[in-house]
């Protein structure tokens, strides 16, 4: 089905042949498009300026705040600001729809393109208007995937789009290229979230395109819709790569046709030679329904698989949920095996990854004329955008739906980070969606509550809606129509043109900002002294930290346009003593720097010098990172005085680029289990700020605890002379201010 190649190819008459000789990167789409967008004159560090941008409601109000602090007077490029996110307005009063206030005063203010809420999720709004072969679109959302256009996007955290509001530069090194070369067709029943989960669980673990851009070409490709193929490549972000590019043919040149835009067309494929890093080949012909378990996408397995193991795997579900969630006792997932068949609670297909056209089309027709049932299991829909559900409308698709008993909801994200369709205590929801992390569907385990996500495509959501719950493969269905490489939908924009304000390149200068009681200032952040004693306040053994239990999603977003209150949340669900400890830590730093005696650090550090010696906090994980784009993962830590992460690896880039840009240093070490850092520990830096002044990457810190020391050898490997800048001035918006 699928197999991995980890040894550099060269693409050769229509095939793969090892590559011999020195690397050379030319010939692939990857690398026209990057050599395309670079601004520096060095190929192997590359100074990136990009197309347009996208930011939503979770994230662009700290962004446009970032950048306004440090100087910026307008959008120097298309910036959308989409409200996908906290649509509901469900939390905290008024403060979501005061940060779509602001937002629309800053898109007049400054230039920019502002989708109301309920207009459009994210991606498929810049899908729809943007993505077009050759260009480059970074996003404040890790699923910023639009390679089936062609277009290769980057998911970021906020700093980083700050930075190209401010003319600068995205600095990489240059990435590998990894070929994905598709075969064959997808069988009926097969869905795109079927193929992307047998990529996921392919790749995750084993790292084999970490940081990569992943390439798709082949015979395969021609056999599968522009929405088919969206729904493989926004998936791609779960593998943990950089970005994707897909090749272009008839099919894209259609569906940017009827969008409007067909003039963006061009031919994409990669030339006779062309230079890969590796190779992932899918064999699109024997993907079958998938199931990807709680608590990651990467824990994927065939429906029929599943089926044939359901004690064996639920089991290790309920262990995992006890280990990674701290519940005890929960009631076991075995539970929901009835007479040999698993029920499902809830069914959920929406997003940037379910709710497109082709998608929910086929789960109408799977539905058609059928009932859900008066049960436990209930259904919802939600269109990708307004676009989408008016054709759904005109076709029928919604009515099918709705009369087949599912609830039809709005163009929102809600349901893939816990802001809509929260499951039940020990409910089992089955989502097309793009992630099933610990908590993200919305529980509170630190008050008892539990339940779980298990990813699934469409098809197969509906099949086992139309079987009243029980846990069905849309293969296993009779009459399960097929997928048509030629299905397009028409397109109608008149919901935009009737309601986004479309204000790019049209700044007003004397427009005013709208703020909010909520919407606050960063807090000021210091330059970093000279030493460093910091206290460990969190330490995660878990193989893989999301940024979702680093800084909980759901309604807690609802609070992300004031530093200090999100800060708060924290590692709430995973440590909820950590915010106390950080806090402990923080007070004492501002006693040092007020000129006042600290004892108890005197004590635990001989020679202890307050004048050179700040104090800070710092987190411990194996493997952080993993997952949302999101800024407030490494701010909230920031905010609350921290200084530093330990960790074995960073599970991604930008999790990593958000450490530095908020004036962190992003430590690795080697050996931590057995070093047995624990909250309370202390690790002390001399000469700190020497070191990054310097070219130096590693530093031998003292680690204080009690019973004795150790010593560990703590790396900042990769360190760029701008990011260390940037650590030594305290924060991104320091080192521009300076």
């Amino acid at each position: 089905m699928i197999t991995i190649q980890n040894t550099p190819v060269r693409w050769q008459k229509g095939g793969f042949v090892p590559a011999q000789g020195p690397q050379g990167r030319e010939g692939s789409m990857a690398h026209a498009i990057l050599t395309a967008h670079n601004t520096s004159a060095d190929p192997d560090r590359l100074s990136i300026r990009f197309d347009a941008m996208a930011s939503h409601d979770i994230t662009y109000v700290g962004i446009i705040q970032t950048a306004r602090a440090s100087g910026m007077r307008e959008f120097p490029l298309p910036y959308v600001l989409t409200n996908c996110h906290n649509s509901l307005c469900a939390v905290g009063g008024t403060i979501n729809e005061d940060d779509h206030v602001f937002g629309l005063s800053a898109a007049k203010k400054y230039g920019g393109e502002f989708v109301p809420a309920h207009q459009a999720v994210i991606h498929s709004y810049m899908r729809e208007r943007y993505a077009a072969p050759g260009k480059m679109l970074l996003g404040s959302d890790s699923h910023t995937r639009y390679g089936a256009y062609g277009c290769m996007a980057i998911g970021e955290g906020g700093p980083e789009l700050a930075r190209q509001l401010l003319c600068k530069t995205y600095d990489i090194a240059y990435p590998k290229v990894i070929a994905v070369y598709l075969t064959g067709s997808p069988r009926p029943g097969v869905g795109p979230q079927d193929v992307a989960l047998a990529l996921v669980g392919a790749t995750f673990k084993s790292g084999a395109v970490k940081n990569a851009v992943m390439e798709f070409f082949g015979p395969g490709v021609a056999g599968l819709s522009m929405d088919y193929r969206s729904g493989i490549d926004v998936m791609t972000t779960e593998t943990t790569c950089l970005s994707s590019v897909w090749q272009t043919d008839a099919q894209t040149k259609a569906a940017l046709t009827l969008l409007g835009r067909g003039d963006s067309y061009r031919e994409m494929a990669p030339a006779e030679g062309a230079w890969y890093d590796g190779l992932v080949t899918v064999e699109l012909d024997k993907v079958e329904p998938m199931i990807a378990l709680p608590f990651h996408p990467s824990n994927a397995y065939t429906i029929r698989e599943f089926k044939a193991n359901m004690a064996d795997l639920l089991h290790q579900v309920d262990v995992d949920a006890a280990r990674q969630l701290g519940v005890k006792n929960a009631p076991s997932l075995a539970n929901k095996i009835v007479d040999g068949r698993f029920m499902a609670d809830q069914g959920v297909i929406a997003g940037c990854s379910g709710g497109t056209y082709q998608n929910l089309k086929r789960a109408s027709e799977i539905l058609r004329g059928c009932a859900t049932g008066s049960g436990a299991f209930w259904l919802s829909c939600y269109p990708g955008s307004m676009p989408i559900n008016l054709e759904l409308t005109k076709t029928g698709c919604i009515a099918d739906l709705m009369a087949a008993g599912a609830s039809i909801r709005s163009c929102f994200c809600g349901p893939c980070f816990g802001a809509g369709d929260v499951p039940a205590n020990g409910a089992f929801s089955i989502r097309h969606s793009t992630r099933n992390f610990p908590n993200r569907e919305g529980s509170k385990p630190g008050d008892g509550q539990i339940s779980y996500v298990a990813l699934m495509d469409a098809r197969s959501i509906a099949a086992t809606a139309r079987m009243g719950g029980v846990l069905t493969g849309a293969d296993e269905l009779p009459d399960v129509p097929a997928d048509r490489a030629d299905e397009q939908w028409s397109y109608d924009d008149s919901a935009y043109r009737s309601r986004v304000y479309f204000g790019v390149g049209r700044p007003q200068p004397d427009a005013q900002l709208v703020f909010g009681p909520n919407i606050a200032d960063w807090p000021e952040q210091i330059p970093l002294p000279e030493d460093l004693l910091l206290t460990c306040c969190a330490a995660i053994y878990d193989p893989v930290t999301t940024t979702d239990e680093l800084i909980p999603s759901g309604e807690t977003s609802s609070y992300r346009s004031n530093p200090l209150r999100l800060s708060e949340f924290a590692l709430s669900r995973k440590d909820p003593q950590y915010v106390p400890r950080a806090k402990e830590v923080q007070a004492v730093e501002r006693l040092r720097r007020a000129g006042q005696e600290a004892p108890e650090v005197k004590q635990a550090l001989e020679g202890y010098d307050p004048a050179r010696t700040g104090l800070g906090s710092f987190v411990m994980a194996l493997k952080p990172g993993d997952g949302s784009a999101r800024e407030q993962a490494a701010s909230c830590q920031r905010v609350l005085g921290g200084c530093a992460n330990i960790a074995g690896e960073y599970a991604t880039k930008r999790y990593r680029s958000n450490v530095v840009n908020w004036g962190m240093l992003p430590f690795t070490a080697e050996g931590l289990k057995e070093l047995d850092l624990q909250p309370g520990d202390r690790v002390y830096l001399p000469g700190i700020r020497a070191l990054l002044e310097g070219d130096g990457d590693t530093i031998q810190a003292a680690v204080l605890r009690q019973g004795g020391t150790a010593s560990v050898t703590l790396s900042l490997p990769g360190l760029t002379r701008e990011e260390r800048d940037i650590i030594l001035a305290g924060c991104l918006i320091n080192y521009y201010a300076e």
